[in-house]
């Protein structure tokens, strides 16, 4: 979904397209969130401020969703994943040796994310500690992609964001197309 998409979006849906900007921060949405907010500065059809909200609001739920089936399932809610069981390892490694900076930052770090929530939850961490650093990180988190799209259509001007966001979309394809083929080749070499 493009520039010029997710501002049709928000034109189709209205308010309702808060909501869904608070249902993919709740799954993920970095990528998401850049557009809206650079589609709302170049079109005037997105409230940063009511984006960085419904953003924060569904970021902090996801987490606060995959922390509670951490602390309840353990590593069998994290071993559905396909590949999650390492990165839930570094997850929990990080949490022992960072502690707080770490559920202040791993909204951040690429390969962790996905399971942050669940090792805090799975290491045991309190739920009210937990929760009150969710939120501010999940607060963090919101402002600086919502503020980091919409300076960039000031700073980069509407044509140079679109060939920034198209160089992200490409950059995306070919880092997704070379796991499928990491992983058919090592699907191919494990058959044989």
């Amino acid at each position: 979904m493009g520039h010029s998409g997710v501002a049709e979006f928000w034109a189709n849906w209205g308010a309702l397209a808060y909501l869904g900007a608070a249902a993919w921060a709740f799954f993920e949405g970095e990528t998401f969130v850049l557009l809206a907010s650079a589609a709302g500065r170049a079109t005037g059809l997105i409230d940063p401020w009511i984006l960085m909200f419904a953003v924060w609001a569904g970021s902090f739920l996801g987490d606060q969703t995959w922390f509670t089936l951490g602390q309840k399932y353990g590593v069998k809610a994290v071993k559905k994943i396909p590949g999650a069981e390492k990165q839930l390892n570094n997850a929990i490694g990080f949490l022992e040796k960072y502690g707080t900076a770490f559920v202040l930052t791993f909204r951040f770090a690429y390969g962790v994310r996905n399971v942050a929530a669940a090792a805090c939850g799975i290491a045991g961490m309190n739920r009210v500690r937990f929760a009150s650093l969710n939120f501010i990180a999940a607060g963090l988190w919101a402002a600086s992609f919502v503020w980091a799209g919409w300076f960039a259509v000031g700073w980069l001007g509407e044509k140079g964001t679109l060939w920034a966001l198209a160089s992200i979309g490409i950059v995306m394809i070919g880092f997704f197309a070379y796991k499928i083929i990491r992983s058919r080749r090592k699907t191919l070499l494990v058959a044989k």
